[in-house]
């Protein structure tokens, strides 16, 4: 827009829509040029296991852990033993295949298990209900923002509290506590109590006693 003189006014918030960061390339538009990175046999696993999950998995009664681990390793978990695995009928997983539980592993209600990448849980990791787990990103540097993904690993016997976020690549060390909300986006080491947005150890954890 210009005035009577003939020169640019800025906006009124003060600054030329010139000078945007946008303005340096066009992006393109949502879609554009973007090609999927999954293979025609992955896409029909995705939705063969996106039938199953909402309906005999989510359907399941709630004590039938086995089950559920059963029809995960039917589409490519690792599990070892299925009666060792505790996996709660509310749990969403996006690709069977990249999950790995080990015995007495526990995946509580309302968990997301987004594993683009390997999620892998140790020997006695428990997820509290409705944590997410994500191990996929995008790459903001670049237009067309591609997809990145990176494994997370939960040692054997960390505990998230309800609500926890992990970002992807992250790896929590053994017998680690992570407070309730949480957002955990770098590793954390071994035996700590954690909290915060972003989580940081703040104290040893005492090592547990017997009952």
């Amino acid at each position: 827009m210009k005035n009577g003189l003939g020169t640019r006014e800025l906006s009124h918030e003060g600054a030329d829509s010139s000078n945007s960061l946008l303005m340096a390339d066009e992006p393109p538009y949502l879609g554009q040029n973007c090609v999927t990175p999954y293979r025609g046999y992955d896409i029909i696993r995705r939705v063969a296991w996106h039938g199953v999950q909402s309906t005999v998995f989510r359907w399941s009664p709630r004590g039938w852990h086995a089950f559920r681990a059963w029809l995960l390793r039917l589409f490519g978990a690792k599990i070892e033993h299925l009666g060792r695995v505790v996996i709660f009928p509310t749990v969403q997983v996006a690709l069977p295949w990249n999950l790995q539980m080990e015995d007495r592993a526990m995946i509580g209600p309302g968990v997301r298990v987004y594993n683009l990448a390997i999620i892998s849980l140790g020997r006695g990791a428990n997820v509290s209900q409705h944590c997410h787990l994500c191990a996929g990103t995008h790459d903001y540097t670049v237009w067309s923002m591609p997809l990145v993904a990176k494994p997370i690993r939960l040692d054997p016997n960390c505990w998230l509290g309800t609500e926890v976020f992990v970002g992807p690549g992250v790896t929590i060390g053994e017998l680690s506590v992570v407070g309730a909300r949480s957002v955990v986006v770098r590793d954390l080491p071994p035996g700590k109590i954690c909290v915060g947005h972003p989580c940081r150890p703040v104290k040893d954890r005492v090592p547990p006693r017997k009952a």
